[in-house]
């Protein structure tokens, strides 16, 4: 209850660490290359995530961890600015803003509908802060009594939960992730100093690089499946003028709910793991589009199909913190990045984050007030900026991307070796992809890998080798019950969903 009584204390706490003119620059800074990723096909924000770590080297925890989550949630707004004006979508998760935007932007309307967008970004992005504030001391109270026991089977959840609601086949979501924990151990164990899984390879006696890995499962392909893929498609900027931008009072009026709703959606998305914004937004468009009067008139302009969507995905972005800082556990990739630029500044992440470091905490939640302030006032009048820049044949583009990728990641260390790391996992990566295999999973085991590990390794000493210790535990064992009905709801799902496809298999089932 102390961590509670205290809130207030800690949001002052956290407005004067935001405040400091050295944060307030690297958010901005942060959110402007956020907007700059999100418009830029093929860049994607785990890539600017993994090229950004090097550069927080030199600072402290909380300034590198303010400027990462600044182009995390700054790619929501610039993924919808290209959906919009090009119905070309910046990041994956901003293809929903696509089915109304730019039929809006065909009828002369694209300033109304950016508007729109934007406001629905801020509001809520507003409603995850919020609830970020109120249900983080309450996960921590609660999280401050687990053990290593309870932290194992936790971590398993989340990271079977995240595997089996991936797309595609549950048994290649789980083995990835698996072939995620491997590369974990790949390095000098801590307990004993023995090398593993290194192969005479003294580059890797520190493991696998976490910045290599990232950019090459999910940047190298990314550019590559994008070259032969993306139109050329123009738009005037002098076309958007603020005139244009200025919604009707009824517009406005039939904003609000919709809002409401998805941010209801996105910050419960937010919160689950392996979901994210992709499946909040477009789950916030169907039950939109559900409870219209009248239906026919989504993916023509409707505004209600911009408005909840986006709302949902920026509550999603800010709520997806709640498991991240609090039980250390990320409930996407993104948040598995954000993770590790906790722990290469030596900061365990946790429940006793918030306790030991409430400045790193707060300071953090309450820079993301200031982001999505500084993304409403500067979003408008870059988008003149983001068009042009559109403008650039992507062929021109791309190879420039893969410059900065190489130079980036070289820079991390001064090695050689790390490039090439890139290009094998780049090339891993886009086999991945050919043959349908989900990366994700494989990044949040390579992550989750070793924390599990370490707790297995405490749970068996303090019990002395007794693997009952994690069914003795009540917690511990409801974690692992849910873990194992996610994994058998999901299989059912996949078997039912296969006879469909294939009537005979029902026939002779």
């Amino acid at each position: 209850m102390e961590i509670l009584a205290s809130i207030p204390a800690n949001v002052v706490l956290g407005l004067e660490t935001a405040l400091l003119p050295i944060n307030l620059l690297l958010c901005l800074s942060g959110v402007l290359m956020g907007m700059l990723v999100g418009v830029i096909p093929g860049v994607g924000v785990l890539t600017a995530l993994a090229l950004l770590l090097p550069i927080t080297y030199s600072l402290d925890a909380t300034s590198a961890l303010i400027m990462l989550a600044g182009v995390y949630y700054g790619t929501a707004y610039g993924g919808s600015i290209a959906s919009i004006l090009l119905n070309l979508p910046g990041e994956t998760s901003s293809a929903v803003a696509c089915l109304d935007g730019f039929p809006m932007a065909q009828q002369g309307r694209a300033g109304v509908a950016l508007m729109l967008n934007a406001l629905a970004a801020f509001f809520g992005g507003s409603i995850g802060i919020l609830l970020l504030m109120l249900f983080s001391p309450l996960i921590v109270n609660v999280a401050l009594r687990f053990g290593p026991v309870e932290y194992f089977s936790i971590i398993i959840l989340g990271l079977m939960a995240a595997s089996a609601v991936s797309q595609g086949s549950v048994i290649k979501a789980v083995a990835m992730a698996v072939l995620g924990m491997a590369f974990g151990a790949v390095g000098t164990d801590v307990y004993t100093g023995t090398p593993r899984l290194v192969f005479g390879e003294f580059s890797l006696s520190d493991g696998i690089s976490l910045v290599a890995l990232a950019v090459g499962l999910f940047g190298i392909p990314e550019i590559i499946t994008s070259i032969n893929h993306i139109s050329e498609t123009k738009i005037s900027s002098k076309s958007i003028t603020f005139q244009s931008m200025k919604p009707t009072r009824a517009e406005m009026r039939r904003f609000w709910m919709p809002a409401l709703r998805g941010s209801a959606i996105g910050s419960f998305f937010g919160i689950m793991p392996g979901t994210g914004a992709t499946i909040s937004g477009f789950m916030a468009y169907l039950v939109e589009r559900k409870i219209a009067r009248d239906p026919s008139r989504f993916g023509k302009g409707a505004i209600e199909g911009i408005i909840a969507p986006e709302a949902s995905h920026n509550a999603c972005d800010q709520t997806a913190f709640i498991p991240t800082l609090t039980l250390g556990i990320p409930a996407k990739p993104t948040m598995a990045i954000m993770l590790g630029a906790l722990m290469i500044h030596g900061i365990t992440p946790g429940p006793n984050l918030m306790v030991d470091k409430p400045d790193v905490f707060w300071g953090l939640i309450m820079s993301f007030w200031i982001g999505n302030l500084l993304l409403l006032v500067v979003n408008i009048p870059l988008i003149g900026l983001w068009v042009r820049l559109l403008s650039v044949p992507y062929h021109l583009m791309y190879p420039a991307v893969l410059v900065f990728v190489c130079v980036g990641i070289y820079s991390e260390n001064v090695s050689s070796f790390e490039v090439g790391e890139v290009i094998l996992f780049g090339m891993v990566g886009y086999l991945l992809r050919l043959f349908d295999f989900p990366p994700a999973p494989l990044l949040l085991g390579f992550i989750l890998g070793p924390m599990a590990e370490e707790q297995f390794r405490r749970s068996m000493l303090l019990s002395g080798g007794d693997f009952m210790t994690f069914l003795e535990s009540p917690i511990s064992a409801a974690f692992l019950a849910i873990t194992a009905a996610i994994l058998l709801w999901a299989l059912i799902a996949k078997v039912r969903s296969f006879r469909s496809v294939i009537p005979e298999l029902g026939e002779g089932a």
